[in-house]
């Protein structure tokens, strides 16, 4: 379907403003995830720059997930005040902020900044799927999956550019400079989107309460599992490899396909899952992905590592994809889906902050992999039950309405 030919929403016969809407989405996307992971490549560099030592270095990528997590349950009272796009809008101005005072050499400003970006993004990532509900009601499933390939590839290019750039102008802070800019070049799509009419402040705002509704926990666990689950992988993996016998070039290749194989699954996933009315198969096929990759690594990690990287990469895309699908799938509005996703992405990214150290703490204590590799495995069946509920081709209904 052309977006000439796009049905429904606050689109219908402007085919020139649909697209305006779908680059303003797309590049907000891009701007989630880039400026948090650009340090990952340069943290010799960064460390040597503020005079700290690794635990310190580590407070830029675990206070942003932390960020994710209080923040998020704020964002539907905010969108009670003020329109969801005039958010967005801040929320890149904050974004360009906060990167720009990592580039200082005062840790407390950097560490200032860290929170301004996390808090920033974690108010965008609530939005978007409440802003494709409201601009693109039919499409729920193509922009879903868009958004989450955009997430994917916004990550990807922040670690794949940070060393050539700092090669080639010879400071790491030309690559992380980068990621401040961006976010201002974002705004030239998104200040015409506060001309859209019936996508703003609602002039009766009602506070919107799921905690007592059993699908929304369903969608809120299976979001949690997922990125503790992502998160633990994306950290341990390399370390799993190379104790299991791999030189540092194939555990460093295996690691980058869990973000190359997950992006065909972000787009494609979320599209099937719109067009079903219930998801519980995808639920399935996404658990036997994740499940097999793990139970590779615990049972031989160095027998065929591309094939279980390749295999949780699968799992991963697919149940992120899924995640963010059901925030729209299972809601009746915009205000629903703003809530949903609040409070999956709050908890979800706590539990997310949680993965890494507690599947670090199980390999000191046993002084092997085998009995975290085992915990994940059993997490993966949990994480499938929820998904189970979550499948069900029922809507969250909120607690004013019981």
């Amino acid at each position: 379907m052309t977006i000439k030919n796009l049905p429904g929403g606050p689109f219908q016969g402007r085919p020139l403003v649909a697209a305006l809407a779908i680059a303003a989405l797309m590049l907000a996307a891009a701007n989630l995830r880039g400026g948090l992971v650009v340090v990952g490549p340069l943290v010799v560099e960064i460390r040597e720059a503020l005079d700290i030592n690794a635990s310190a270095f580590s407070l830029l990528t675990t206070l942003p997930l932390i960020c994710f997590g209080v923040v998020s349950i704020c964002v539907p009272w905010l969108t009670r005040r003020w329109a969801p796009q005039q958010l967005a809008i801040v929320g890149l101005l904050v974004i360009s902020a906060g990167v720009s005072l990592r580039l200082l050499e005062q840790f407390p400003l950097v560490i200032l900044g860290t929170l301004l970006l996390g808090s920033a993004i974690a108010v965008l990532n609530v939005l978007i799927p409440g802003l494709v509900k409201a601009f693109f009601p039919r499409q729920v499933g193509l922009m879903t999956g868009l958004y989450s390939v955009t997430l994917s590839l916004g990550a990807g290019l922040g670690v794949y550019l940070a060393v050539p750039l700092m090669e080639q102008f010879g400071s790491w802070r030309y690559p992380v400079a980068l990621w401040a800019l961006l976010p201002l070049f974002c705004l030239l799509f998104w200040l015409p989107m506060l001309r859209v009419r019936g996508v703003g402040r609602p002039s009766n705002p009602v506070r919107v309460s799921l905690w007592r509704d059993k699908t929304a926990w369903a969608i809120t666990l299976y979001m949690g599992l997922q990125s503790f689950y992502f998160y633990s992988m994306a950290t341990w993996l390399p370390k799993i490899l190379l104790e299991s016998g791999l030189d540092a070039h194939q555990a460093g290749t295996a690691t980058a396909l869990i973000n190359l194989v997950s992006i065909p699954f972000n787009l494609f996933v979320p599209i099937m899952a719109a067009r079903m009315k219930d998801q519980r198969v995808l639920v399935l096929a996404t658990f036997a992905a994740s499940f097999t990759g793990v139970a590779g690594l615990w049972w031989q990690p160095a027998a065929a590592p591309l094939l279980w990287a390749s295999l949780i990469g699968m799992g991963c895309g697919s149940s992120l994809s899924l995640a963010l699908s059901f925030f729209v799938l299972r809601a009746a509005n915009t205000a629903q889906a703003t809530a949903l996703s609040a409070m999956a992405q709050s908890i979800g990214y706590l539990l997310a902050a949680l993965g890494p150290f507690s599947l670090g703490l199980l390999r000191d204590i046993s002084g092997a992999w085998q009995w975290a590799l085992a915990a994940m495995l059993a997490l993966q069946l949990f994480q499938s039950g929820f998904g189970w509920m979550a499948a069900r081709p029922v809507n969250v209904v909120p607690d004013q309405e019981r």
